[in-house]
């Protein structure tokens, strides 16, 4: 048995009446392997929160392993990269279809002067990069302190 990808449309939300031989033709080109978007970085999809007394900032990166990653801050500026490879080599194998990509990524982000660069801490666990951004001490939210008047 073979396992084939069908596609219902021809890529421009309408049902095809061309026959399948020249849909596939075209939109192998406009959405297969030769298209401009095959060959571009993707880029994770990011939740960013905060508490009292630190940030947090979450990364959608399936299918990575820690060592793929790159984290680093300099001039208040925290720039997260990772990069995967094919780790098998596949020359012997012919593919009727290859979907599988491994591609890099590069994201940055502005640090607001509340972090404290010094004590952020990422941990990678079932595809989500969340690293945690402590604030500095004089930033932290303090509790309300009541003033009795007189």
């Amino acid at each position: 048995m073979t396992l084939v990808k069908f596609k219902n449309n021809n890529g421009f939300g309408r049902e095809s009446y061309v026959p399948s031989i020249f849909t596939d033709f075209f939109n192998d080109y406009f959405t297969g392997d030769l298209s401009p978007r095959a060959f571009s970085s993707t880029v994770p999809a990011v939740n960013i929160h905060e508490s009292d007394n630190e940030f947090f900032v979450d990364l959608a990166v399936p299918g990575m392993k820690k060592e793929d990653f790159n984290i680093e801050v300099e001039n208040g500026i925290l720039t997260i990269s990772a990069e995967k490879k094919s780790e098998k080599n596949e020359e012997d194998v012919k593919f009727s279809r290859k979907e599988f990509s491994y591609s890099s990524f590069k994201r940055t982000f502005t640090l607001p002067d509340a972090v404290n660069p010094d004590k952020i801490a990422a941990s990678y666990e079932n595809g989500v990069l969340a690293m945690t951004l402590p604030k500095k001490e004089e930033s932290k939210t303090k509790p309300a302190k009541a003033i009795k008047v007189s």
